[in-house]
């Protein structure tokens, strides 16, 4: 027979990994959606081009927006055209959601593993 705290000590475990399983639903609802998604970051660059008399060597650089993303251990730009901007913006955001939601999933199955390793250790019996 079990003690009463030990019994106590079930019911506030099983409330937690309750928690943990909506918390887990919550990040694998964005996992799971079927927006596409784009590695990398967006950012608006500023440079000077080294022609002498262009003005950027006074201070007015040339702007331009672009997709920053590593790949094979280097990082790639990509100029983004004026037209792609709002849509780039929007799924690279998307990408960064996924992969906080990836950990926060990864992190979930720990939690909830040791979790059941507590519920069971608290209900094991000797035989």
């Amino acid at each position: 027979m079990q003690q009463k705290s030990q019994l106590q000590d079930l019911r506030h475990l099983r409330a937690a990994l309750r928690r943990l399983l909506t918390d887990l639903e919550r990040s694998l609802q964005v996992v799971c959606s079927r927006t596409p998604l784009v590695k990398g970051n967006v950012y608006e660059m500023a440079r000077k081009c080294g022609k002498r008399s262009c003005p950027c060597t006074r201070g007015r650089l040339h702007r331009t927006w672009v997709l920053s993303w590593s790949e094979q251990g280097k990082t790639r730009l990509l100029s983004i055209p004026a037209g792609r901007l709002a849509e780039l913006q929007e799924k690279s955001v998307d990408y960064l959601r996924f992969r906080r939601a990836r950990a926060r999933v990864s992190e979930s199955y720990r939690e909830i593993l040791a979790l059941l390793d507590r519920i069971e250790k608290l209900r094991r019996e000797a035989p």
